[in-house]
């Protein structure tokens, strides 16, 4: 997934919420959600890994070890 404007745009359907690793379809992740907005994801949506997150002044990268690197626009 890429951010593009603030908002999260899935390439593929995320089992996992991005940001608390819960299932996304359980709970409420409007925090969650709003917090995205000023911060990368920390957990992979597809298998709950967390990946390894570098921040730059320009955007951020973000790698899972099992379904590559994920990077903001």
């Amino acid at each position: 997934m890429f951010i593009d404007g603030g908002d999260t745009v899935p390439l593929v359907e995320s089992t996992y919420c991005d940001r608390c690793g819960e299932p996304a379809q359980q709970g409420d992740h409007g925090s969650c959600r709003a917090a995205r907005r000023m911060e990368p994801p920390r957990y992979c949506g597809r298998c709950r890994r967390r990946m390894i997150v570098q921040v730059t002044p320009t955007g951020w990268n973000a790698r899972c070890s099992e379904h590559g690197e994920l990077a903001s626009t």
